[in-house]
């Protein structure tokens, strides 16, 4: 059964250290982020936070799995015990194939981020990116909907995949999309086929934002280590919003430039936070809360990397 977040008082920090003293019991829940490398995620700090909330016999685990033995991995998650997993880069794809059931939205995003042991020891697999997509954008973003104008999508890869499939079912009526290789997003266009998707040229992308009620970036440009974006917002109108999935910096020069313009700019961080949701709950029967306590905790781990 379901339990309400509403519903659960925070615990004393009392009450989180005697939880830490006792450790793991028999009846402990274990779930687990799978990846290769998977030291750099954040997923187990973020876990641990919500465990430790809502006081929780469970716990979740960095599980390092190179590709060549996925498929021996995902066999052993019910044997193990474990109630599910995370799957990371660079194993999406690859687990989407080895699952025994697939929701609808990872058949449609074409990959598998989160596996749920079923009760009968079978696997399922999902896709939480496009529900945290769209949380964290009316979250950051109250006054957005569907219906305000254009979207933009920077970008073809798993993420602007997830971002197109969270507008299409947000009803959102025109998406223009473009990709530095654009072969890459017509192949995406085709594979949604979808009439309200455009396949714009990168080298026109600034043309393409004229008149967007939304801009997402959803490439790696602007993340730390990479080239900048190179993007004229001002072509946009003043109530457009301008989202960015790259959340470290947590405010790229994209998300500055349209600040500095008085537009409403929705960093990456939280389609991280909301994206981990819904396996939270699946795995531990709780819908947990994403609030400042919770970034800001995410947030020092980021600055101390």
């Amino acid at each position: 059964m379901e339990t309400d977040r509403r519903s659960l008082k925070k615990p004393s920090a009392s009450d989180q250290a005697d939880a830490a003293l006792n450790g793991p019991t028999g009846r402990t829940r274990v779930a687990g982020i799978i990846g290769w490398p998977v030291s750099h995620s954040l997923s187990p700090r973020l876990h641990s936070f919500w465990l430790r909330r809502y006081r929780i016999d469970g716990t979740y685990v960095p599980l390092p799995v190179d590709p060549e033995r996925l498929e021996e991995a995902f066999a052993g998650l019910a044997a193990l015990g474990l109630v599910g997993a995370n799957i990371t880069i660079p194993h999406k794809e690859q687990a989407f194939t080895l699952v025994d059931s697939r929701s609808e939205v990872a058949a449609r995003i074409g990959a598998v981020n989160t596996v749920i042991v079923t009760q009968s020891g079978g696997l399922h697999g999902t896709n939480t990116d496009a529900f945290g997509f769209i949380e964290n954008l009316r979250a950051g973003a109250p006054t957005w909907r569907s219906e305000n104008g254009p979207a933009v999508i920077l970008g073809a890869g798993g993420a602007a995949r997830a971002v197109a499939v969270a507008l299409l079912d947000a009803g959102v009526s025109v998406i223009r999309l473009m990709n530095r290789d654009h072969r890459r997003a017509e192949a995406l266009a085709t594979a949604l086929a979808r009439d309200e998707i455009e396949v714009r040229p990168w080298a026109e992308r600034d043309s393409a934002i004229a008149g967007a009620a939304l801009v997402v970036n959803a490439t790696s440009l602007g993340m730390h280590g990479c080239p900048e974006l190179a993007l004229d917002l001002r072509r946009l109108p003043g109530n457009a919003v301008v989202n960015d999935i790259v959340y470290v910096p947590a405010l790229t020069a994209l998300l500055a430039q349209a600040k500095a313009r008085g537009l409403v700019a929705v960093p990456g961080l939280g389609m991280l936070l909301h994206q981990a949701r819904s396996a939270f709950q699946a795995w531990f029967d709780v819908d947990p809360e994403v609030d400042e306590d919770l970034r800001r905790y995410v947030a020092r781990a980021l600055a101390d990397s």
